[in-house]
């Protein structure tokens, strides 16, 4: 047999670009050199040595295989679950049987997980974590950019003393229905001013209103191509030694990725870098949930 021959007939098609894209993105390895193993195989080798590096060349591809899948799983894992980046499967159960979750923020995450887009959601580590930063601000009056169903502002408002107040920013009708039934069902409703409108109106007509620097806490879970605009306004509304914190900084490892480049993930690359260089705040970026950062205004603005 030709060496030219006994490679066609070892050569897999050739994968869609697509597909090939995918698995780079998925931190996959570039394809093996199959034309030079094939003509190795096809050589003047022995047929026990031939047979030998066919058998190599099978065990890489399933290598390979294997690589793709796990990363995929991974991914699909994140955006499921919105799991812990990074944890596994076991040690994710064990932070949430240790997390402090207030009945009704349970139910309303067990009917958040049966929506569409339910990895929108916040993890419970990550609510407590917001609320436990809100008792010790001794906050009274915050901001939420993103509601969703309510998971996050409504572990904020239960933080709140009674006579704290909670400004909910969120465009989608019925998500701010699941939201608004479970402040209710928390006996929490009348803390919290539901803005049913674009967020950035929202929070410029806050301060058309005359409240710059009056705001405790701010937390943003919303559009990742807004992300530097919403600081900007928050950081006008936000006291000066308060908190603005950000959601999806990580944005489920794809901004470690130099081959991704879709418009949210360069968003959210961009405001990482700009944050970074602000002396206008103090920043801690921590890999909670899918890595939120934490920024503490330092100068009046």
């Amino acid at each position: 047999m030709s060496p030219r021959l006994a490679a066609a007939l070892l050569l897999p098609p050739p994968p869609p670009p697509a597909a090939a894209v995918a698995a780079r993105r998925l931190g996959v390895p570039r394809p093996l050199n199959l034309h030079s193993t094939a003509t190795l195989a096809a050589s003047s080798w022995s047929p026990s040595r031939r047979r030998g590096a066919l058998a190599c060349l099978v065990r890489l591809l399933c290598s390979h295989h294997s690589a793709a899948a796990a990363a995929a799983d991974a991914v699909e894992e994140a955006r499921r679950g919105r799991k812990q980046l990074g944890m596994t499967p076991p040690i994710y159960d064990y932070l949430l049987a240790n997390v402090r979750e207030h009945p009704v923020l349970r139910e309303l995450r067990e009917e958040t997980a049966a929506m569409r887009g339910s990895q929108m959601q916040v993890s419970p580590a990550q609510a407590q974590l917001l609320a436990m930063l809100v008792q010790i601000l001794g906050a009274r009056r915050c901001i939420e950019v993103g509601v969703f169903t309510g998971y996050s502002s409504l572990a904020v408002a239960l933080a709140l003393p009674e006579s704290g107040r909670l400004i909910a920013c969120e465009r989608d009708e019925r998500c701010l229905e699941v939201a608004k039934k479970y402040y209710q069902r928390a006996g929490v409703a009348h803390k919290i001013d539901v803005k049913h409108a674009l967020a950035v109106d929202s929070l410029r007509s806050l301060l058309d209103c005359g409240e710059a620097s009056s705001y405790d806490f701010a937390f943003v879970d919303a559009d990742k191509r807004m992300y530097e605009e919403y600081f900007e306004l928050l950081l006008k509304l936000v006291r000066v030694g308060g908190l603005i914190v950000m959601d999806n900084v990580l944005w489920y490892g794809r901004v470690a990725d130099p081959l991704v480049d879709d418009q949210k993930t360069i968003s959210i690359r961009n405001f990482n870098k700009k944050v970074l260089e602000d002396k206008r705040v103090d920043i801690s970026m921590v890999p909670i949930g899918d890595g939120m950062t934490i920024c503490r205004k330092l100068v009046d603005t």
